[in-house]
């Protein structure tokens, strides 16, 4: 086996009174679709080259779904495999909780279409919706079911399928977002701490920066608004960049420091795969080496509420996290949102 990590940890839970029962990750699975559609594809649909989108962004390539694949069947896929690797029947599951921002459609939630895809016909099931940062709010409430003892076993999952709402015509925006999902099962695991504590954050007097203004009660759908394309996201890439760093960065330091750990107590740091540029910003302001910093982005680009999830499955199975080692999940996204979690694997 092993060997854990050392450090003497400090559980911010228990330092409140609340330690009772932990929560930790049972397994963690990921789906990808098939089609890649690569930088020399986009030069081909705007005005850009490969040279211009891996300079400011990192991505090299993205995975595009089917017309007919959905984010429920992105995030199907996803959860059975972590089931598998679980060993978890559908029957177990008491709750499913799926963070998203490209839902099948507004109602009823993603999570019920998936609950019946997957059979687990006893669980309760809710969408949540902070972008970028869902996971991490997702594992959050998710943990806080499984310390109440009111659930046993949760699986959260981060799905999206981005293509759906990206304007193929906005060169600043297209080259960035890819589809995926991934998804994780959550228990208790009475030897580990688990979750440690997380981090979350919002301010809503930037959510003009990034959203997608059409489809929703202020906007809904009429011609006049799909001419006026409001049923696709927009960004203001400058100002995302500068609120992204400084807000991941104050709260991975928050949730190290209530943990009384240091970046060098840290195995392996997963932020949202956004933009490289971002992501060596934080790691360089954390204090964080290189090997440190686990980064796929230049495969999937940003893939949202999935992309957490689907760095963390890719490195366990990599061999970067083992059983004990501390995980930093550290995300932004739009609300504005953002939020961290310290874990011990």
């Amino acid at each position: 086996m092993p060997e854990t990590n050392s450090k003497e940890i400090t559980n911010p839970r228990a330092k409140h009174g609340f330690l009772g029962r932990t929560c930790s990750i049972a397994a963690v699975g990921s789906y990808v679709p098939d089609r890649v559609l690569t930088n020399q594809d986009l030069e081909k649909i705007v005005d850009t080259t490969d040279e211009w989108i891996t300079s400011r962004t990192g991505i090299k390539e993205r995975r595009i779904a089917a017309p007919t694949e959905a984010t429920s069947d992105l995030g199907t896929k996803a959860a059975l495999i972590a089931m598998e690797r679980a060993g978890i029947t559908p029957d177990e599951i008491d709750l499913i909780i799926v963070a998203t921002i490209t839902p099948d459609m507004p109602f009823p939630s993603t999570a019920c279409l998936i609950q019946e895809k997957i059979g687990a016909r006893r669980a309760a099931a809710f969408d949540l919706e902070a972008a970028c940062s869902g996971f991490v709010y997702a594992l959050e409430i998710g943990q806080q079911f499984i310390m109440s003892r009111t659930h046993e076993c949760v699986l959260v999952i981060g799905a999206e399928k981005l293509s759906s709402i990206i304007d193929w015509e906005d060169r600043n925006t297209c080259v960035l977002f890819g589809d995926g999902a991934g998804a994780v099962i959550l228990h208790n695991r009475p030897d580990a701490h688990g979750l440690l504590t997380v981090k979350m954050g919002a301010d809503g007097g930037k959510a003009n920066i990034l959203s997608m203004p059409g489809g929703g009660s202020l906007n809904p759908a009429t011609p006049d608004s799909v001419q006026g394309r409001l049923h696709y996201l927009r960004m203001d890439g400058r100002e995302v960049f500068k609120s992204a760093v400084t807000a991941m960065c104050s709260a991975a330091r928050e949730v190290m420091e209530r943990c009384a750990v240091g970046i060098e107590d840290i195995k392996c740091v997963i932020p949202h795969q956004a933009n490289k540029r971002i992501l060596d910003a934080v790691g360089d302001r954390l204090g964080a080496t290189p090997d440190q910093v686990f980064m796929n982005l230049d495969r999937y680009g940003n893939t949202s509420a999935a992309s957490v999830a689907i760095a963390l499955d890719e490195a366990v199975r990599q061999g970067r996290i083992e059983r004990g080692d501390l995980v930093l999940l550290v995300v932004f996204g739009a609300g504005l949102t953002w939020g961290a979690a310290v874990l011990e694997w």
